[in-house]
């Protein structure tokens, strides 16, 4: 199997697993609705939403230092994220978490302050010679990296201090054992099994939780020499009579990074990674996960039986039949369907993933331009509004600009501005009133002509800009990607709805079009997995844990959806009265 292959299986199933709480958050969040006044149904609903939020895959790191922990951890991610070659001897956890940007998030003992810090600052707070015997009084290390499978909720725990002299060592890893889904001791073929891993290797015996055994450095050793080693660490894991035997695994985690980067996969199918990402794997969705959703399930349909049972409103009792009903649903796995039939995107071709580049402001390439040609012309013509008489004239006899670039003339301008370039406006309005007034017959025809007063879109000069602005925007656009590199260097710039249909609509069948839809849609399902982990952990009281993408999910799925609020209006705001 292929690298990509097995990152994107990784991927797809922890996303299903995923998808799979957001549906049993949905049916509490509706349980929760029924009484909103209800204490009882309130707490107990929020505890299943935290314990849904809480959830997460915690992969503990076990062994000395220069085994190649970081750099293991660099290889399943598949870039160089971590330093390698530092020595954390203080009594810290240092923890891989996903984030939206590479940093490290600093907690302390007895406080709730966080500090956040650069990565290549991380050997001040974890590391003997900067911070001895933690008198920085750091808790844990939080390094946050933005890896597509941290982001599934895999979290790496590097434990502290084997083959440290440090006594806290010992016992801050052993504090965080009952944390751990299961066990990576990585020793190396150099000097297999130390002392130190020898006594590590007991205490997890004693947690009962899976292990996988990692010898790391295989291109260091010929084949003969390699099977030898393999076989003494074999032999020793059998003297600790574990109830679950480990898997041993031979990996050269240094060549796994280096082929996932070059794109080697013969290099990466032989250094021994793809082996154990397959059975992590397996055992994150055959073992670890099947046995939270089954608690969960349990749980839940308790609480809905007991509401049900409990609810003294007959007509409230069909509300949690019929959430029962989706329950199971849910949990018969004959009863899914599989994503691509329940509206969920599925990557036919994930060997070509393209990625998208935002515009800082507006999100849509397309929108930035055109804003920035308004902002341009609006900076100008403002000015000429106070100074010319005749610009003044054309602009009243135009009914000035349209409602919407109304208010954004005087988010530029001034009250003397408004109050210099609007008179001959307003002494035209008056006029015409004053005309209609005259006639006074209160008829259609009256209200339609007040309606004709003002500016519309087919009469503003700021609405011919931006037409116009838009139009080569476009234009550019789509001489840009068809360009052949457009799609070699794995980028496409984004657009809203709008703007990619008229896009799609120029560029006609062909790769350019297909790949900037499939990056899209990728974008999209992103969004909603974002704004899915947002909405849970809001109703979790668990925002300390959203990322800074789940934070601005929101603004950004609008702004992709409708394009950036200043170019968009109700132009025909008559509509809204009928």
């Amino acid at each position: 199997m292929a690298s990509k292959k097995i990152d994107v299986v990784i991927a797809m199933d922890l996303k299903q697993y995923e998808q799979t709480k957001f549906s049993l958050a949905e049916i509490i969040r509706a349980a929760q609705a029924v009484d909103t006044k209800d204490q009882d149904l309130l707490s107990v609903s929020r505890d299943l939403l935290m314990r849904l939020a809480d959830d997460r895959f915690n992969l503990m790191l076990v062994g000395r230092f220069s085994r190649g922990k970081s750099t293991l951890i660099n290889a399943i991610l598949g870039a160089a994220y971590l330093p390698t070659g530092i020595l954390p001897l203080t009594s810290v956890i240092t923890a891989v978490r996903y984030g939206s940007r590479t940093q490290v998030v600093l907690h302390f003992n007895d406080s709730r302050l966080r500090q956040e810090i650069p990565l290549d600052r991380l050997a001040e707070y974890v590391t003997q010679q900067s911070n001895p015997g933690n008198v920085k009084n750091v808790s844990v290390a939080e390094i946050e990296l933005p890896g597509e499978l941290l982001r599934r909720g895999v979290y790496f725990v590097d434990s502290p201090g084997l083959g440290s002299a440090i006594a806290e060592n010992t016992q801050t890893t052993e504090r965080f054992f009952p944390e751990a889904d299961a066990f990576v001791l990585i020793t190396s073929f150099d000097s297999p099994l130390s002392d130190e891993e020898n006594r590590a290797l007991y205490k997890i015996r004693e947690t009962n939780k899976a292990l996988f055994v990692i010898v790391n450095k295989q291109d260091t050793i010929g084949d003969d020499e390699r099977k030898q080693v393999l076989d003494y660490v074999k032999s020793q894991l059998e003297r600790f009579s574990f109830q679950r035997s480990p898997q041993i695994f031979s990996v050269s985690a240094r060549q796994a990074v280096e082929g996932k980067q070059s794109q080697q996969p013969d290099l990466v199918a032989k250094c021994g990674i793809l082996q154990f990402e397959e059975e992590m794997l397996r055992f994150l969705m055959e073992e670890r996960a099947e046995a939270f959703l089954s608690n969960m399930y349990e749980r839940i349909q308790n609480f809905l039986l007991e509401r049900r049972n409990l609810e003294k409103e007959v007509e409230r009792r069909p509300i949690y039949e019929s959430l029962l009903d989706q329950l199971h649903e849910l949990r018969n796995p004959e009863a899914n369907l599989p994503p691509e039939q329940q509206g969920h995107y599925v990557d036919e071709n994930p060997s070509t993933q393209i990625a998208l580049e935002l515009e800082k402001r507006s999100g849509c390439r397309i929108c930035g331009q055109v804003l920035d040609a308004i902002f341009h012309f609006l900076s100008k013509y403002q000015y000429d509004l106070v100074i010319n008489r005749d610009i003044q004239r054309e602009h009243a006899k135009k009914g000035g600009f349209c409602s919407l670039h109304t208010w954004q003339y005087e988010n530029i301008s001034s009250p003397y501005g408004v109050c210099t370039a609007y008179p001959e406006l307003a002494h035209r309005m008056a006029a015409e009133l004053q005309q209609l007034a005259f006639r006074n017959d209160g008829s259609s025809w009256t209200a339609e002509r007040i309606t004709r007063l003002g500016g519309s879109q087919d009469t503003c000069e700021v609405c011919r800009v931006r037409v116009e602005a838009e139009r080569k925007a476009v234009n550019e656009a789509v001489a840009a990607l068809q360009k052949s590199e457009a799609l070699s260097n794995h980028k496409l710039p984004a657009f809203c709805l709008l703007h990619l249909a008229m896009l799609v609509s120029q560029l006609g069948k062909g790769p350019v079009a297909e790949s900037l839809l499939s990056a899209h849609a990728r974008f999209f399902e992103r969004l909603a997995e974002d704004s899915q982990r947002f909405a849970l952990r809001h109703d979790a009281l668990r925002r300390h844990l959203t990322s800074e993408e789940e934070r601005r999910a929101s603004q950004l799925l609008l702004l992709m959806l409708t394009g950036h609020r200043s170019l968009c209006a109700p132009w025909n705001v008559q509509s809204l009265l009928s």
